[in-house]
Formats: structure tokens, sequence, C-alpha cells
């Protein structure tokens, strides 16, 4: 029997971190009994032989952006090597520049990404004593295109030429340019292939142009490409794809209904699409994760490290560290060994309960035999040695990572210094990555930006700018996220507003849609309905649809500024936005004809 059952025993009733969203509807959920009713959110299945029904109505709720889920991939299994890939050579260009860029956030569970391309990535070499390494293979598609800056100049070109447009070149190139984040790039040449060449199209290769439609554009139009795949094609891991990018929207009916809707197909149910709906669920309504566990028990899936890594989570944000001690024993028992990045979520939540002691004991374990055997295990340790305020190992981890100047652990170098406040020492790594590499790593320089924006210091973040751009470096949408929340943390939200709105003047691009939302929440805090009402339109004519979070924001506005708010039910009614419990509230304070205690009394 799967570990799941064992995990269903051990907690007959999920003690897990309560949601940050107002529950739609309330899971009533009693395990082991048969016949045993569920009340959720969304999902359509029945066990016949049992009786078992479930029925559920969902509403369509937007909320705060979430980790990445990235292209589901036809890899069902993940496979585990102890082997530590080459790092990733940094990218001198803006990050995601003109696309709503939702890789900016961490990564959780579920993501198989890309791994019918990891392979592509390798060549197998033979050093002289006659052991097998593995480099990174190069690929003169991508490289053509990154240097011409042009994917239709360079496929032109390519065609004329005569050479070949293999799948292993094409993949490569997408993989690498998905791995700069140059999604727009990815997006021009697929869609330049289908118009253009015979290029036999696969399964996977649809799912990749599907996932960049919904990162370039919107859910709606990766909807409407999905109709145009020929059906022969449009199998499970297409639908996987969209219902990975329904979960990163957070649009929980779409993934309810696409769920679903796999089901009908007779797809099978994988641990895949639980693992979504397991994230979907963390970050709208935790009460209904047990209905999805006995989901995975009756169809029999086995979960995933990726599904244990999700539990672990939400045990811990409960602050049950008993419940997640037990999890680590079920893991065990399976037979799955706990990898570092396990480990570190571990040691996070000792450290969050207090339990010091325990947490360096775990990062010992990460440490292992020593960090020129695992150096990769710094980017876990550097901010755990840092939450506990320990920079003797932070300062000792730190001169590890600038002998190696391995990109990942830079980063982690100079985050760990920034919660440390010793910003010089953030400030010397940076330095000697740019030395190495000739140029400005971009992931770095956001890093050491939002040390600069969490500290107010407006100075250095206004001439790191600077630095970057002198550097020869694109200024896009990123870097203005990044000054936006520079100025606002600095108080002047007026400047803010400034830089973006001049930015968007002289540039085609669009800003980030959590650019405009910290500006807007910053003018509800302040009670300024002007200009919050200003950004909001904004908003809508830079193509980013009303959602429940900006009605909230500006409602908010009208709250703190005690100004009654006319029609506004009648334009979240032509937004097609319906309020939750929160946002109602807020509409009866702000409702112009509402009558106090006092009035009704007096009819007045």
């Amino acid at each position: 029997m799967y570990s799941i059952s064992k995990i269903l025993r051990r907690s007959q009733r999920f003690s897990l971190a309560s949601s940050s969203f107002g529950a739609v509807s309330k899971l009533e959920i009693s395990i082991g009994v048969k016949g045993s009713a569920f009340r959720a959110c969304g999902l359509n299945f029945s066990d016949k032989s049992q009786g078992l029904i479930r029925r559920y109505s969902a509403r369509d709720v937007f909320s705060r952006f979430i980790g990445i889920n990235k292209l589901s991939s036809l890899a069902e299994e993940e496979k585990e090597s102890e082997l530590e890939l080459e790092e990733t050579f940094p990218v001198s260009g803006d990050v995601a520049e003109g696309v709503e860029d939702d890789s900016i956030f961490d990564s959780e569970l579920g993501c198989d990404v890309d791994a019918c391309d990891d392979g592509l990535e390798m060549e197998m070499e033979h050093s002289k004593e006659g052991k097998t390494k593995r480099t990174r293979a190069r690929c003169e598609l991508y490289e053509s295109i990154v240097a011409y800056k042009s994917v239709k100049h360079v496929l032109e070109q390519w065609v004329k030429e005569g050479k070949d447009l293999s799948q292993a070149e094409v993949s490569l190139a997408v993989h690498n340019l998905r791995k700069r984040r140059s999604y727009a790039m990815c997006l021009q040449l697929w869609e330049w292939l289908r118009a253009n060449t015979q290029f036999e199209f696969t399964e996977a290769n649809y799912a990749s142009q599907l996932d960049l439609v919904a990162k370039v554009h919107s859910l709606q139009k990766a909807e409407t490409f999905l109709n145009d795949i020929p059906e022969s094609l449009r199998g499970e891991v297409v639908y996987r794809t969209l219902l990975a990018n329904c979960v990163l929207k957070l649009h929980v009916k779409r993934a309810e209904d696409l769920f679903n809707k796999m089901k009908e197909l007779k797809f099978p149910t994988s641990v895949f699409a639980c693992n979504q709906l397991l994230l979907l669920y963390s970050k709208h309504d935790r009460k209904k994760i047990p209905d999805v566990l006995v989901l995975m028990e009756k169809e029999n899936i086995k979960p995933t490290r990726g599904t244990y890594q999700f539990l672990i989570n939400s045990k811990g944000l409960a602050g049950d560290i008993t419940g997640m001690d037990k999890l680590v024993e079920t893991m065990k028992e399976e037979g799955i060994e706990l990898d570092p990045e396990i480990q570190a979520t571990l040691a996070r939540y000792y450290i969050r309960a207090g339990l010091k002691e325990r947490a360096e004991e775990v990062m010992k374990e990460i440490e292992g035999e020593g960090l020129n055997q695992t150096p990769w295990v710094c980017r876990s340790l550097l901010p755990l040695y840092a939450d506990i305020g320990d920079k003797d190992n932070v300062r000792r981890l730190s001169r590890f990572v600038e002998q190696t100047l391995r990109y990942d652990n830079c980063i982690a170098a100079i985050k760990a210094w920034g919660k440390l406040k010793e910003f010089e020492e953030a400030e010397a790594v940076f330095d000697k990555l740019v030395e190495k590499y000739k140029l400005v790593p971009m992931l770095p320089y956001f890093s050491l930006m939002e040390i600069y924006t969490e500290n107010k210091m407006l100075t250095k973040g206004k001439n790191l700018v600077k630095r970057v751009a002198s550097a020869g470096v694109k200024i896009g949408p990123s870097t203005w996220h990044a000054l936006v929340k520079l100025y606002i943390k600095a108080g002047e939200v007026g400047k803010a507003e400034m830089i973006l709105n001049k930015a968007t003047k002289d540039n085609k691009m669009r800003p980030l849609f959590v650019s405009y939302m910290v500006i807007l929440e910053e003018y509800g805090k302040r009670g300024d309905v002007h200009n919050a009402e200003k950004v909001f339109m904004r908003m809508k004519r830079a193509g980013y649809a009303a959602q429940l979070m900006q009605y909230e924001t500006v409602l908010l506005a009208y709250v703190n500024a005690k100004t009654p708010a006319y029609g506004m039910s009648e334009r979240m009614k032509v937004d097609n936005v319906f309020p939750n419990k929160a946002l109602a509230a807020k509409l009866a304070r702000v409702d112009p004809f509402r009558k106090s205690p006092v009035s009704a009394l007096l009819d007045e």
C-alpha cells in the first residue's frame, strides 16, 4: 500500500496552515470510513462501488502571484542524480523583458520541468584519467538568435543557407532560451516554424508552445491555441501544461474544470496533476488538501519527492513539527532519501519553531563530507546560517563561494549578507562575479537591488541601475519594477509612478503587473482615492484585466479615505468580478446609501 495511506492514518484530521485567502466553501472529511462524503470546490469524481459522490461549486478567485509551475514534460518519474550539472551561465540582459515574468518567484512541487530536454544540454566527454564527465552542448541556432536578437532573421538565413532545422537543434535552442527567460523569442521560434517550414511537431513541442502562449499572452489565448492543436497530438502532456499555468495564475475554477476535463477524456490521473491541485489549494484553501490525498490513495498514485516536499511545507507552516517529523519517517520507510533541498526545508522550520540545535544538526548533515565534494549545498546553507545570525559560518561559506564563484552560490551569499546587514560583503561578492564574467550578471544584480530596497538605500540603488545601464544592459520591465519598489520603500510613491509612466511612454514594452500593484497598494494604504483610481485605469489600458485584487486595493483607498464609492458594485459586474466575503465587507463600508444603526432607528 502506498505511503499516502500511512500519511492519512497518521493524521486523521489534517493540521495545516490556514490559508491567506478566504475559503470559498468548507470541506467536510472523514478519513477511513466507507462511503464518506466530501464537499469541496470544483472537482467532480465518483466511486459508484462505494456510493461516493463529490459535488462542488466554485468561483474564480484571483490572488497574488505564486511560484512558477513550469512546462510539464513527458517524463512521469523524476530521475535523481548525484552528479551536479554545470552551473547556469549568467545572462547579460534584463530578465523576461516585455513578459509578465512569473518565474521571478520560486517554484515548488509537481514540476518535472523540461525533463524531455534535459538530455539535450549535455554531451559526454572522457578525461585522460578515463572518467566520464558531462559538458554543456553547443547550440548554433541558439547562439545566433542571442547574437542577432532577431528570431525571424536568423531562421530565414538558416533556411537560405540550407542548414538543417532538426528536432534536436530546435529543442536545445528553445531549452536554452527558456533558461534565460526569453519567452517571447521562444514563442516566435515555434510560430515561425509552424508558418514557414514542414517541421514535424510533436506533442511536447505543442505543449512547449502552449506554455509560452500562456506566459507571453494570457490563459485565454492558451486555451484558444489548445483547440488549434491537431487532435491526434492533443494529449495528456498538453492538458497538464495548461493545468500548470492555471494553477500558476491561481485560476481556481479553470484549473478544476480542466482537471475534470482530463478525467472525461480518460487520461490517467497523474501525480503531476495531483501535485498541481495540492499547490493550488495550498494558496486557495488548505482545507481541501486532504481530499486530493484521498483521491491519490483511491487512484493508487504513489507520491513523489515533490509531494512530500509540499506536505512537509504545509506541516511546517502550520507549526506542526511532530507531524513534519512523521512525514520524514514515512519517506524513509518508503525508501526515499532526504535530499539537501528537503533537509534545508526541515532546518528552516526548526529555526522558525525556535529549535536551533535541531536545525544545526540538519545543517551539518547537509554539508556532509565537505564542500569540495558537494559545493552546491552552499546555496541552501547560506540563508539558514543567516537566519540564525551565525556570521562566522556565513563568512566561512562565503569565502569558499568566492573561490569557486558558482553562480547560484553567489546569489545565496549576496542574500545572506543582506540579511545580516553586511552590505559591503554582499557588494564584494557581486563585484567578483562581474570581474569573472566581464558582464553584469542579472540575477545577482536583482538580489543586490532587493537588499538596497529593503534597507531604503535609495542612492546605492540608483547608482547600481546606472552601473548596469552603462555596461550596455537593456533596461526593461524587471529593472523598472526594481526601481519602483526602491522608491516606494523610500516613501516616494509619486516618483515610483513617474518612473513607470515615463518608461511606458518611451518603450513599447508594458510594465509588470506587480509593478502596478505595489503602487496601487501604496495609494490604497494612504487613502489616496484619486491616484488609486488613476493607476487602476492605467492597468486596464496596459491590457491587464480587472481582477478581485485590484478592486480590493482600490476599495481600501476609499475605506481609508472614509469616502463613499458610488457605482462600485456596478463596475465590478461589468468586469465580471464577484466579491468574496472580505471584499463584500469593504463594499458595505463604502456604500453611499448605507444607513447606520442610528439612522435606521430614527428612519432618517
